[in-house]
């Protein structure tokens, strides 16, 4: 994998550490792969309070998506960037078409943990170039994950990938995190996917950036670092941790963006 593949990895961590932990995400898949993969990290990204915030992180998008999905039933799930992420097992699917998406070494090495049927698939693809989309089918609505993506894309490559979205899809609602501008510059000395070789990140402060020309528009920002989630820490790790990484703080560095089609 090539060094922006790997930082896969850190979230995989953070969600194996806080499953076996018994808080946030119960996520038993990314304790088997974590174990079996033996990827060593090192530094601050193999920080505990990292890991946490890997597990709030994933938490938000799992609840974001099982509401939406009980909104709208018949739409078609597409995780883009979906690394070895299990949220097809821990969110489930019966009847909808889910999609998991990423480059094709990570999908070569998801298949040694998951298998397609005939309502989940995993695609190939770069989602910065055209034609990937043509394999899959437009006649639905479709709801979409990007996590832990949207900061390896430039501002014109994240605004082409929505504007594909919402002319592939009658209609769209996506949930992205981002970093901010303030984050992007500090990542490029100080930031834990350093430590898998990677510091060219980008940030987006304003969401409105991204409607233009997109069909996209922007509905809310959600909360990254739940009141409700932080207190399943305890004692000084809870403390430390909703002065340090929650509310506020939070948001100086990351955001969380929530868009529907036009």
């Amino acid at each position: 994998m090539n060094n922006v593949n790997k930082t896969l990895y850190i979230p995989l961590y953070g969600k194996a550490y806080v499953s076996r932990k018994g808080i946030i995400l119960s996520d038993k898949k990314a304790e088997e792969i974590w174990e079996n993969e033996g990827f060593e990290l090192k530094g601050k990204s193999k920080s505990k309070w990292l890991a946490y915030y890997m597990g709030m992180r994933s938490a938000v998008f799992d609840i974001w998506l099982r509401r939406m999905l009980k909104a709208n039933p018949r739409a078609a799930v597409l995780h883009i960037g979906c690394g070895l992420d299990s949220r097809i097992e821990r969110v489930g699917t019966e009847c909808i078409k889910w999609y998991d998406i990423d480059f094709p070494d990570v999908i070569e090495e998801r298949k040694k943990y998951y298998k397609e049927t005939d309502v989940y698939r995993m695609i190939k693809a770069d989602v910065r170039n055209d034609g990937w989309l043509d394999s899959v089918p437009s006649d639905s609505d479709a709801i979409v994950i990007l996590e832990g993506v949207s900061m390896y894309f430039r501002h014109d490559e994240l605004k082409k990938l929505l504007s594909d979205l919402s002319k592939h899809f009658s209609s769209v609602r996506i949930l992205m995190d981002c970093y901010t501008v303030k984050a992007a510059k500090a990542s490029k000395y100080k930031n834990p996917i350093n430590d898998v070789g990677v510091n060219e990140v980008y940030g987006i402060d304003e969401p409105s950036i991204l409607e233009k020309e997109t069909g996209m528009r922007f509905v809310v920002e959600h909360n990254m670092t739940p009141k409700a989630m932080i207190n399943q820490l305890e004692g000084f790790e809870k403390k430390f941790f909703s002065a340090v990484f929650g509310g506020k703080i939070s948001r100086m560095m990351y955001r969380m963006y929530e868009f529907k089609s036009v």
